[in-house]
């Protein structure tokens, strides 16, 4: 078989999946519609591993493919097939995309387990896996929009999976609105291409249009990049277009792994390295891209300092993340930001796990500071949870390092504006240490908690069911939570996808070590072949110095972290009552949310409710059919009135009509 054929199969196996749940859930008992699921996310990855070795046969030159199935539309001189393109960077993606979707579907036939919405979830979450397939492997901007959309339907779906839960419903509601946005501007986007490089709607089209229609930095070009930015910022959660994410956390937490480390959120990295030869050739949005990108992952470390629910940090830790990526991908640094996203997928789902296993034994609790000292009652999250921080503060020698000082390296190289991008870059690491291990230090060390210590006594703890962000009590019926919390030290599914995962993200960086192994830029260097930046490498001695550097901010921001919260606890209260202005503002989330509500939402209301209660209650019904009304219902009494039935009454009108008519007449003669 091909490379395109096995290509197919990666889209087949989870849109089957996604059919067979959603028909056959009530015939499917226990806990098959899970296994059902996961069993074709593998199937997903395994062909994904077969076209990646097919593709690997062939001379680097060749490797990439076109495949379609049949006509998606025929209109108005617009031809779009259902078709595919296999590529190095498209399998790069469809392997990290099903690799982790599976262990996170294992994770979660535990977790869910006593949902009464478990089919319909995993329904959902094939769904959410195909459409992310869909988008990297569509083989033209039609059809990737077509996967876009779906990746954000079913963000929407997962996200307000609680349909009980109004937070979790405005949260889904949030998410859907924000990707609307960024839909929008990718279908300008792509018409623009459309209309001004050649009529073609196929990647290796429009950029072969666009060197013959577009000069360098042409101003067209630019808005179409710029707008393609705003698609990816949309669905990567960048400023300012990121509001959405933290509150996605209402989510089940397996979702916010699938969103955070294996889908949505990568989807704009994506975007812009497959677009790449476009912001080549038009620098000035590359530059736009990579600051906005740069201010994004220092104001995300700046909340996830301060916030204190321990999947919000997570989550602003990813906004984090994903900026690095955004920098590598947008300056020509392909190689350092697929390769982040590849070890924060590992990091990321294992830290979204271990948040699970101990908001299971917290009965829904998320809030850090009701938690601490589960070291010792939960082992093995407490070990892997660890090695997730230890990867995402980027510690020696940990998956992350390698990853995220190769962007910030490739940046220092490039020198002048990039060197200020790795300087910001630099401070967001130190910061991004010392709040992983602020997450360690205050759940896992420290005195024991009641739920910790009913652990410890072989006793999981229970509570009433409560919402955690406004405490109002809920049932276990479906669109809420299920009875149980299921946490990773009693259940198997939940551990073997985190002892992978933690395995991963140890090693996950022996892909590219600087002098050593080049692993995963061989892989990629053909995707990228056209780039002026393919030779465009910091020396091995230069990478290694900038490695040592980042292992060192690593190290300080996990010191300080110790000393603020073992050593000399309190050191982070004293430090808020001195400067309690950049502490609402940080916990606050630089006020973002209030910002959007003063500029969008109230005028939006205001307008809506005088439009409402003004011009239609007042107007159109009050005056035009109120006003309508009356005047027929004055006519039809009047008309009632004369017709009395008094034979009299009927003669006097006649004489005042025939008077009438007769004055007119005297009148008209006379003139």
């Amino acid at each position: 078989m091909s490379a395109t054929a096995w290509a197919w199969l990666v889209l087949a196996f989870p849109l089957a999946g996604t059919i067979v749940i959603s028909l056959g859930w009530r015939a499917l008992p226990g806990r098959a519609g899970g296994w059902l699921g996961s069993a074709m996310i593998l199937g997903s990855f395994v062909c994904s591993i077969l076209a990646a070795l097919k593709m690997q046969d062939l001379a680097p030159h060749a490797r990439h493919a076109s495949s379609t199935l049949f006509d998606y539309a025929h209109s108005a001189g617009l031809n779009i097939g259902m078709s595919i393109y296999v590529d190095p960077l498209s399998l790069f993606m469809a392997l990290v995309v099903s690799g982790v979707s599976f262990l996170i579907h294992v994770y979660s036939i535990s977790y869910m387990t006593s949902d009464r919405g478990f089919n319909r979830y995993f329904a959902y979450l094939n769904y959410f896996v195909f459409t992310m397939l869909l988008l990297v492997l569509a083989g033209n901007i039609i059809i990737l929009i077509v996967g876009w959309a779906g990746v954000g339907t079913a963000s929407y779906l997962l996200i307000s999976f609680w349909y009980r839960r109004t937070t979790a419903t405005a949260a889904g509601i949030k998410a859907f609105v924000m990707n609307v946005i960024g839909d929008v501007a990718l279908v300008i986007a792509a018409f623009l291409l459309w209309k001004n490089a050649g009529h073609h709607v196929s990647f290796t089209g429009i950029f072969a249009g666009s060197k013959t229609h577009f000069s360098h930095d042409q101003g067209t070009l630019i808005a179409a990049c710029l707008l393609l930015t705003v698609g990816a910022f949309a669905k990567s959660a960048q400023l300012p277009l990121h509001t959405w994410l933290p509150d996605a956390m209402e989510g089940p937490t397996p979702v916010s792994a699938l969103i955070h480390a294996a889908t949505m959120v990568t989807a704009g990295v994506y975007l812009i390295a497959r677009f790449h030869p476009l912001y080549e050739q038009a620098p000035t949005a590359a530059n736009i891209t990579a600051g906005i990108a740069a201010a994004t992952l220092f104001f995300a470390a700046t909340c996830a300092l301060a916030v204190t629910d321990l999947k919000r940090i997570i989550a602003y830790s990813t906004m984090s993340q994903i900026g690095y990526m955004m920098v590598g991908v947008s300056t020509g640094g392909y190689d350092g930001g697929l390769f982040h996203l590849m070890t924060h997928a590992f990091f990321k789902a294992l830290l979204f796990m271990g948040a699970g296993s101990v908001i299971g034994a917290m009965a829904g609790i998320q809030d850090i500071d009701r938690m601490g000292g589960f070291r010792k009652s939960m082992r093995f999250t407490y070990i892997t949870f660890l090695i997730g921080a230890l990867a995402l503060a980027s510690m020696v020698p940990f998956s992350g390092w390698f990853s995220k000082d190769e962007i910030l390296g490739f940046d220092v190289h490039r020198g002048g504006y990039y060197l200020v991008l790795a300087i910001v870059g630099f401070a967001a690491a130190l910061m991004t240490a010392f709040y992983s291990f602020r997450m360690v230090f205050r759940v896992f060390h420290g005195d024991a908690v009641p739920e910790a210590q009913s652990l410890e006594r072989g006793e999981l703890y229970h509570a009433e069911h409560v919402n955690p962000m406004t405490g109002e009590h809920e049932d276990t019926d479906v669109g809420f939570p299920g009875a149980e919390h299921h946490i990773a030290e009693r259940e198997w599914p939940m551990k073997f996808p985190m002892a992978i995962l933690a395995v991963l993200a140890v090693i996950g960086g022996i892909v590219g070590i600087p002098g050593v192994t080049h692993w995963l830029r061989n892989f990629l260097d053909p995707a990228f072949a056209d780039s002026r930046f393919i030779n465009t490498q910091p020396t091995d001695s230069a990478s290694w110095i900038g490695l040592i550097i980042g292992a060192g901010i690593a190290l300080a921001g996990i010191t300080i972290a110790y000393v603020c919260y073992l050593r000399q606890p309190g050191t982070t209260a004293r430090l808020i009552q001195r400067l309690p202005f950049l502490y609402r503002l940080f916990v606050n989330r630089w006020y973002f949310d209030e910002l959007y509500d003063a500029v969008f939402v109230r005028p939006t209301a205001t307008f809506g409710n005088f439009g409402r209660y003004v011009v239609e209650s007042a107007f159109v019904q009050g005056t035009l059919v109120g006003g309508a009304t009356r005047v027929v219902g004055t006519g039809t009494s009047i008309a009632r009135a004369l017709e009395s039935g008094y034979l009299r009454a009927y003669a006097v009108l006649m004489l005042l009509g025939f008077g009438g008519l007769g004055l007119y007449f005297l009148i008209q003669a006379a003139f």
